[in-house]
């Protein structure tokens, strides 16, 4: 299972998303409705938990994918 993170940026330019599944460890996005979709598209074949936090840490949303991939 992808678990990632959707955290706003210390300079308020938008919001970081980290996780262990990305190439690089962080990307960052303007809005964190693109980065909530770019995690559900690159672990599409996994499952993912996507979690929201504001400018205090606190998860605000949560985010379930189930992956599409099917064994034969």
């Amino acid at each position: 299972m992808h678990v990632y993170q959707v955290c706003p940026r210390k300079d308020h330019r938008g919001v970081d998303l980290i996780s262990n599944a990305l190439p690089f460890g962080r990307l960052w996005y303007e809005t964190p409705d693109n980065a909530i979709g770019y995690a559900m598209h690159s672990s599409r074949s996994h499952d993912a938990v996507i979690h929201v936090y504001d400018a205090a840490g606190n998860v605000i949303e949560t985010h379930e994918h189930k992956g599409d991939f099917k064994e034969r």
